[in-house]
Parts: structure tokens; C-alpha cells; sequence
């Protein structure tokens, strides 16, 4: 009898391991080039492995997504339970996770670890593939209905837009902030969110 079945089966553990080595693979070569067989090899998957899991790359993405909004709605939730302020919790919790996020990338960029670049390839299939642009257009949606009465100020708006520029900044690597000038930001940003 071979290894493989006296394995304990981990499934999340497996599924989780695919999407890591997606990012990566995504991150160092392009989405582009990503494909089912290179991220099965790369995993240490058999294919049929990864099939199960994930039966074509638009699934793998759309996996990709779901974990990451996952990890994004769980950083927001915890920062808004700390916060007291009803009005622009939302927001404030918002900037401050893209920031934490943004920050993240940056220390992948130096340690090659962590979720930043699960991050950093969401956000380039977010603007390549139509499908989960329309995804994220109603997590907006429903964030936007939901918080309507305490984070609808235009005031929070524009927080949360400057936050958003700051994540597309961050992903492009255009500004060269220093983290003084981060903070400030983010003080700034946390600020405008009680009008």
C-alpha cells in the first residue's frame, strides 16, 4: 500500500495550499501563465487533486477571491468590534485594513510570506476578469447598503476612495511613501470618516 493511503486526508489544508501556490505562481509570472497543471506540480497535488477542489482556473480564481474577501470581511469585523464610534466604524475599519493589507505586501515583497500576495494577484484579476469585477461591485454594493445610515457621508466616501488609491498605489508600486507619511494618511482618513 502506497503512503498516499495512510495520509490523513486535510482537505482545507490541501485547498489552502493550492490557492497559496496560485498566488505565488501568479505573483511571479503573470495570471496569464498560470495554469491548472503548473499549480498541481508547483502544490505537490496530483491533478486530480487539484481537479477536485477546483475543476477549471476560472474556479481557482473565483476560490482565490472568496478566500481573500473572506480574510478581508474578518479583518474589518474585528476592527469595527474595537471601535466605540458608530459613525464611519465601517470606514475606519476599512482604510485601516487596506492599509494593513498594503503593508503586508510590502513586507511580502521582503520575506516572501503571508497573504499579501494572494492580495496583490486579487486585485489584477479583479481588473482582468470581468466576473469577479462584478463580484466585488456588489461586495461594495452590499457593504454601501449595509452601513447606509453611519458610512454613507460623502465624507466616508472619500476615505474610502483615498484607501482605494492607496491599494492601487501600493500594487503598482507609483509612490514611494514612507511610513510617517503612511500614518499621517491613515490618521487623515480615520479623521474624515466621524463627519
Amino acid at each position: 500500500m502506497s503512503i498516499a493511503h495512510h495520509r490523513k486526508k486535510q482537505p482545507e489544508q490541501v485547498r489552502q495550499q493550492l490557492l497559496q501556490v496560485a498566488a505565488r505562481l501568479a505573483y511571479d509570472h503573470g495570471l496569464g501563465n498560470i495554469t491548472l497543471d503548473a499549480v498541481s506540480q508547483a502544490a505537490g497535488v496530483s491533478k486530480g487533486g487539484l481537479l477536485h477542489h477546483f475543476p477549471n482556473k476560472m474556479a481557482l480564481l473565483n476560490g482565490l477571491f472568496d478566500d481573500m474577501t473572506e480574510k478581508f470581511d474578518t479583518a474589518i469585523a474585528d476592527a469595527m468590534r474595537s471601535d466605540p464610534v458608530s459613525q464611519g466604524r465601517f470606514t475606519r475599519a476599512y482604510v485601516s485594513t487596506v492599509f494593513a493589507f498594503d503593508e503586508a505586501e510590502a513586507k511580502t515583497a521582503e520575506t516572501e510570506t503571508g497573504d499579501a500576495h494572494a492580495w496583490r494577484v486579487l486585485t489584477i484579476a479583479l481588473l482582468a476578469e470581468p466576473s469577479l469585477r462584478d463580484r466585488w461591485r456588489q461586495w461594495v454594493a452590499d457593504r454601501a447598503d449595509e452601513y447606509i445610515g453611519t458610512d454613507s457621508s460623502a465624507d466616508c466616501q472619500l476615505a474610502r476612495f483615498a484607501a482605494d488609491g492607496i491599494w492601487l498605489a501600493d500594487l503598482l508600486h507609483s509612490h514611494d511613501l514612507s511610513a510617517d507619511i503612511r500614518r499621517t494618511m491613515l490618521s487623515h482618513l480615520k479623521a474624515m470618516s466621524l463627519r
